[in-house]
């Protein structure tokens, strides 16, 4: 046994090792995996179509497997490009497998008589020089993803037939409020208040998913951390509890809750819905080139390392060898073909991985059972995209996105949303997102001269298509076109009411149901923010078990699912991940890297 001493002169001497630690890391970087020389001024803008396919759509073939792997990831959206390009960048060979027959998931693009169409990213914030989230993007693509800047005025917000706007800012966005809600200025205040906490102190709940989590559970029963930081009430909060207690104003309540995913505002975490907010407050961008260019960028750097990206292999189940976790099964025309490798890694999402390529027993494990029986699927989207004659320039479109709401009450029209049918939607639309992708990139017009593009979104339960589930696109059946189409041209309908401009400039229109979003994406029941995030999802004794270690040894999970949904939840699911699996904690390497990069930017400035 030390004594007390013997305890605190060891104590100190790691406490100084530590500190070491960080003083190289800040000054030189070295050691980390994330450095500023990993940065190059980015290149041209690739176009050629042949160039990009032998990067997006390499077709899986036995030959093409890398011998000797490191890591397997299933499932090439963001979380899972995200885990592999940072083992990779630790000197991994990573192999990632894609079921569709093209690399990205959700940031994926697809062509249609001349026009380009995203399928789930509509703008990313924190992309400012030095910010956190730039920082991590720069170094998943070699500085080579572009990002353009959307006008300060970003979103607009209609409820009912009043209008709000959102500027981008740290002071403009809560003037800009103040502006439109006299009176209510002290609300605003604390509800920014409030924001800035929970962004500043979100990163204790990484450490939730990233420290021992039996350490974990004991301080969560303690209710120590409760006590250290409010984060952890705020996460538990419902977003309608903690407005009621900030204003009686119905608009200002819904404008802080106007990012919809498909849960009420009594519904869902405080925590995720002042995130989201605080995810744009500085300004919203989008990729130059569009979506598709961060797979492009990201996936170089896994095949520099030996691995590589390959689509249309399609994983039936992840193999087992005395309970552990040893490779994947790829569905082939002439058969299974077996890849093996130490640790495999799904992007697939819980309910995909332990209920479609897991055997049905590890669900009885209790661990397992108790976690799944504390989640469920998120509501399915309703996209329809619309090509227009006509440059965006010569349209009068803008980057500001606009979202429609019925009524101000957002709670009770979630709940008249619920209990629609399809055919009644077609009639009334309660809420509904705009969107238009070619004026948000610059590179637009010149790669498809003379057009433009426009995305509408709304939530959609599943069961109004289920009946198609599991069947071909194109191969539905006239119902199934008639009844998606009718819901489509009453979006498109109420769009133009918006926009009269576009009355006969429309070219093309497709729309996406639940089911395509299952079919393209492999989304439970086309959920394609994941596991729904409600309030029961971010009680922290659940953060603390959906974390990236699995119950099977040698699997584990990456993307939305490990930390929340977007762009940005992806990423960093993908970064938890790559803690586990190396056994860091490269969020130290990433802050030291943001504060010297920092360091940096004021002194350019001050020059």
């Amino acid at each position: 046994m030390l004594s007390l001493t013997s305890f605190a002169l060891v104590a100190l001497f790691f406490m100084q090792l530590l500190g070491l630690y960080f003083y190289v890391q800040y000054f030189c970087g070295w050691g980390s995996i994330f450095r500023e020389d990993c940065v190059y001024p980015p290149n041209p803008l690739v176009t050629d179509k042949r160039t990009r396919g032998k990067v997006l759509r390499k077709g899986f073939s036995k030959i093409k497997v890398p011998p000797n792997l490191d890591a397997l990831v299933i499932g090439s959206g963001v979380g899972g490009l995200s885990v592999a390009a940072v083992l990779a960048k630790a000197g991994k060979k990573v192999l990632v497998l894609e079921q569709h027959d093209q690399a990205g998931g959700s940031c994926h693009t697809f062509q249609e008589r001349g026009y380009e169409f995203d399928v789930g990213i509509h703008y990313v914030g924190q992309m400012h020089e030095g910010g956190m989230f730039r920082v991590i993007m720069d170094q998943l693509t070699d500085g080579q993803l572009q990002w353009n800047r959307l006008a300060n005025h970003y979103d607009s917000i209609s409820i009912g037939h009043r209008v709000y706007r959102l500027y981008a800012g740290k002071k403009e966005f809560p003037d800009a409020l103040k502006m439109q809600f006299p009176g209510e200025e002290e609300a605003i205040d604390k509800f920014m208040f409030l924001m800035k906490k929970v962004a500043r102190h979100v990163a204790l709940l990484g450490t939730l998913k990233i420290l021992p989590e039996a350490l974990m559970r004991q301080l969560l029963r303690s209710r120590l951390l409760h006590w250290i930081s409010p984060v952890f009430r705020m996460s538990e909060s419902s977003h309608q509890d903690i407005m009621d207690g900030l204003t009686r104003n119905k608009d200002l309540q819904a404008v802080f809750s106007y990012l919809f995913y498909g849960v009420p505002p009594n519904d869902s975490s405080f925590m995720i819905n002042a995130l989201l907010i605080h995810h744009y407050k500085r300004g919203a961008w989008y990729p130059r080139g569009g979506s598709s260019e961060i797979a492009f960028h990201m996936i170089p750097l896994i095949q520099r390392a030996g691995g590589q990206v390959l689509v249309r292999a399609p994983v039936s189940r992840i193999l087992l060898d005395n309970g552990r976790a040893t490779g994947v099964a790829v569905q082939r025309s002439e058969g299974e073909v077996c890849v093996y490798a130490p640790v495999i890694i799904s992007d697939a999402g819980i309910f995909n991985t332990y209920e479609r390529l897991l055997p049905a027993e590890i669900k009885t494990i209790p661990e397992v059972h108790s976690l799944l029986s504390s989640l469920q699927y998120g509501m399915g989207c309703f996209l329809v995209f619309v090509g227009l004659k006509g440059s965006s320039d010569e349209l009068g479109l803008k980057s500001t996105n606009l979202w429609i709401y019925e009524e101000n009450d957002l709670n009770c029209l979630m709940g008249k949303f619920s209990s629609m049918s399809c055919e009644e939607m077609c009639e009334q639309l309660p809420l509904m997102f705009i969107t238009f992708p070619s004026a948000k990139d610059p590179t637009y017009s010149q790669r498809h001269p003379g057009r433009s593009c426009m995305t509408l979104l709304t939530m959609a339960p599943f069961e109004w298509f289920s009946r198609w589930k599991g069947q071909q696109p194109r191969h539905r059946g006239e119902e199934y076109e008639e009844m998606k189409m009718k819901l489509a041209q009453g979006m498109l309908g109420r769009a133009i009411e918006e926009f009269p401009q576009l009355a006969d400039k429309v070219d093309y229109m497709e729309a996406a149901t639940p089911v395509t979003n299952e079919y393209y994406l492999r989304a439970p029941e086309g959920s394609m923010y994941g596991a729904e995030q409600n309030c029961s999802r971010y009680q922290s004794d659940i953060i603390n078990k959906m974390r990236a270690q699995t119950a099977v040894p040698g699997l584990y999970l990456t993307g939305q699912d490990v930390f929340s949904s977007g762009l940005a939840g992806a990423v960093h699911g993908g970064l938890i991940c790559a803690c586990a699996v190396l056994n860091r904690i490269l969020y130290l390497d990433i802050i030291l890297l943001k504060k010297r990069l920092k360091s940096r930017i004021r002194q350019r400035k001050s020059m």
